[in-house]
């Protein structure tokens, strides 16, 4: 039951869905739980995935088909999981650009980073970033409803893995004071890297059966080279990881995932 709790604590803490009354009060609350449920970030993926992948199956059958009606399709389904999720991790990617983007120091990075204004290098990074999501659903959904869904469904999922591995390798370097995903990035031990593997494991099986072994192998490569160059980055540029940071990084994933899954090989 204790998974239970912090499964639904995540998914209080990463989406707009309320965990309120009775049931708030039987999942309770504290730092260590909140910690906990970071191995449950990628079963959240679960559930926004699920919801994208719906709002993007009722727009494909009810919108006129062809690349037009994919790529509206698409933008539909980007929207809902947006604000399903708050854009919690659009934010993040918008803030780490404009920390990292230009030469600033680790210091003033960090504090760039902690300003609620948009910058120059976080819009552009927003900007193409949505761009070439909705640009490869769309790609994707040519082939069908179901190649598309099940893209969706396993990209949110494993995207939110990628997270896991930055928090078990790097140290929280942001304000502990006033930073609101301290608790939940504090540390992410083996039993949070497994709980986590084991919400990715389907998203796998689910992609290899429906875009075959090539199609996934790619997809997990791109995956494999997005956070690779993330986690080097933060070494290099923060010695460590910001919540921002991490929101980030899911981001990036996402994106090649879809990258590996819509690209056509001879």
């Amino acid at each position: 039951m204790a998974a239970l709790r912090h499964f639904l604590l995540a998914l209080q803490f990463f989406t707009r869905i309320p965990v309120t009354g009775r049931l708030a009060g039987w999942v309770g609350y504290s730092p260590a739980m909140l910690n906990a449920s970071a191995g449950h970030f990628p079963g959240v993926g679960w559930v926004v995935g699920a919801w994208g992948a719906a709002v993007l199956w009722a727009a494909l059958a009810l919108l006129p088909t062809g690349p037009l009606g994919a790529l509206v399709a698409a933008g539909l389904s980007t929207a809902a999981t947006a604000w399903l999720t708050g854009a919690f991790h659009e934010d993040g990617l918008a803030d780490t650009f404009d920390g990292l983007g230009g030469s600033a120091s680790r210091e003033r990075a960090l504090a760039i980073m902690k300003d609620s204004r948009i910058g120059s290098y976080g819009a552009l990074a927003l900007g193409l970033v949505l761009a070439l999501k909705l640009a490869l659903l769309a790609l994707i959904a040519q082939r069908g409803a179901v190649p598309v869904a099940a893209a969706l469904l396993g990209a949110h999922v494993l995207s939110r893995a990628a997270p896991l591995d930055v928090m078990y390798g790097l140290p929280y370097v942001s304000d502990p004071a006033g930073a609101k995903s301290k608790p939940l990035a504090e540390s992410a031990g083996p039993a949070t890297v497994f709980t986590g593997l084991a919400w990715s494991l389907p998203a796998l099986l689910l992609l290899g059966w429906v875009h075959g072994p090539l199609s996934l192998g790619l997809a997990v490569l791109g995956w494999m080279l997005a956070l690779g160059a993330m986690r080097r980055t933060l070494r290099r540029r923060l010695q460590g990881f910001t919540g921002d940071t991490l929101g980030a990084t899911q981001q990036l994933c996402e994106l090649a995932l879809y990258l590996g899954l819509a690209l056509r090989l001879p």
